[in-house]
């Protein structure tokens, strides 16, 4: 018999988010989305714009805007997330689930010096002395790798630079150790070197404290530098889920292989031909198709996908929802 597996960290079943919008209308931006997540895992989730996947991080989060309706379950280290009320997601919140932006500049208070602003997440969830806490500030300053932490904890976001700005903000997500991390296209505003700094720098926290990460970018190769599992989104579905090196090695979803084509040096052509592009646009979330959200753009499409939608089906020990394999 086989032994039980040991529970996951992060359990989400059947995430539902929908918008009501002006007029009436209504928003599925995700739509019965099951992840598990491992302790110390990094776990990818791959899409283009507006598949869902910053839908997705603000309900882990439970910062979800007053339109927005949420069903399902997320559970963290045991713990039902939609059971627990305001004043106790404020606990949950920076000690043991934390979030880093895609824009720093947003997330960083501007007229609080940056000291100040890790301090208050210190003293808020651990109560430490005033001197314990400068301590732990500039201990996770220097755990960044930014120079003169001194400096750093006196200065005002705007004096920083913007990959300054994003190790801070990463310091801050960490400064109590939590349990997990959701970082919602950290290297976004990046360009090319300092994105692999900031890839290495979460994967060196990440084994060094055993933190798990669920990170969300539309960039196949940044995942494929760091993620255990990718998740890949499309039209608030997960339609392909399993670990990294199969996914990157052997896609089986069309729109994943459509995706992983646009990776730089995926395919051998020459530098002069144009970018690779999937044809067509993402569906329109209000007005969903009858049928397989892809089929519209998929080069595989059979006469089925116009009218059902595949099941999730288990393929090569990953998941996927195709009618290929169902």
């Amino acid at each position: 018999m086989r032994p039980l597996e040991k529970e996951p960290l992060l359990q989400v079943r059947e995430l539902r988010v929908t918008y009501s919008v002006a007029g009436g209308t209504r928003v599925a931006a995700v739509r019965g989305v099951n992840l598990d997540v491992a302790q110390a895992q990094v776990v990818g989730i791959l899409g283009e714009s507006g598949c869902g996947k910053s839908s997705l991080a603000a309900a882990l989060m439970r910062t979800l805007p007053v339109n927005a309706q949420s069903e399902g379950s997320i559970s963290l280290a045991g713990r039902n997330l939609f059971q627990l009320n305001e004043s106790e997601l404020n606990e949950v919140r920076g000690k043991d689930l934390a979030i880093i932006s895609q824009t720093p500049s947003l997330s960083l208070n501007p007229v609080v010096r940056v000291g100040e602003q890790m301090s208050q997440v210190i003293r808020t969830h651990l109560g430490l002395p005033k001197m314990r806490e400068r301590e732990m500030v500039t201990a996770a300053l220097n755990e960044v790798h930014l120079p003169d932490p001194e400096r750093i904890y006196r200065a005002y976001p705007h004096q920083l630079s913007g990959g300054q700005q994003q190790r801070v903000a990463i310091a801050r997500a960490l400064a109590c150790r939590p349990k997990l991390v959701i970082a919602d296209e950290p290297t976004a505003a990046l360009d090319a070197t300092l994105q692999i700094e900031i890839l290495q720098l979460i994967r060196e926290l990440n084994q060094k404290h055993e933190i798990a990460f669920v990170l969300i970018t539309h960039s196949p190769a940044l995942l494929a530098a760091i993620a255990d599992r990718v998740a890949v989104m499309y039209a608030g579905r997960v339609v392909e889920e399993g670990e990294a090196r199969q996914i990157f090695s052997d896609p089986l979803h069309p729109y994943t292989r459509a995706l992983l084509k646009l990776m730089p040096g995926r395919n051998n052509r020459k530098a002069a031909r144009k970018f690779d592009a999937i044809p067509g646009a993402p569906p329109d979330l209000t007005n969903l198709p009858a049928g397989c959200e892809f089929e519209p753009r998929c080069s595989a499409r059979r006469d089925i996908c116009r009218s059902l939608t595949p099941l999730i089906t288990e393929k090569a020990g990953r998941t996927v929802s195709c009618f290929e394999y169902d």
